[in-house]
């Protein structure tokens, strides 16, 4: 195995453990250069299959943490090829990723408290 790939190994473990789906962080880390990239693109260089790379897309596009734009073939017949960027920088996903576990873990303590108060 590459330095490059153990590297990427651990980034995608590490956004793992902060309850992101090995897809999703698995795209992510391949856009984090800031580069623009098709489905395809991703594909390879993930080892993800096409409806895993949809499925993160989708997540991704729904926190609107990247961008997507349709650029046409140049002299080919089909659909037009999407090509995917991050919007936002990987600190301010990071910056998003722990506000949503404080967040939650907030919740919890709160349920927490309220049963103790109950008991």
């Amino acid at each position: 195995m590459y330095e490059e790939d153990k590297e990427m190994d651990e980034l995608v473990s590490l956004l793992m453990r902060l309850n992101l789906k090995r897809p999703v962080a698995s795209t992510l880390i391949c856009m984090m250069d800031g580069k623009e990239y098709s489905s395809h693109e991703i594909e390879r260089m993930s080892g993800l299959r096409q409806p895993e790379v949809s499925v993160s897309m989708k997540y991704l596009l729904g926190k609107k943490w990247i961008t997507q734009r349709e650029v046409k073939k140049v002299n080919e017949k089909g659909r037009p090829v999407k090509r995917y960027k991050l919007k936002i920088s990987m600190d301010d996903i990071i910056t998003s990723i722990e506000k949503s576990i404080l967040e939650e873990n907030q919740k919890t303590l709160d349920s927490i408290k309220e049963l103790k108060e109950f008991a």
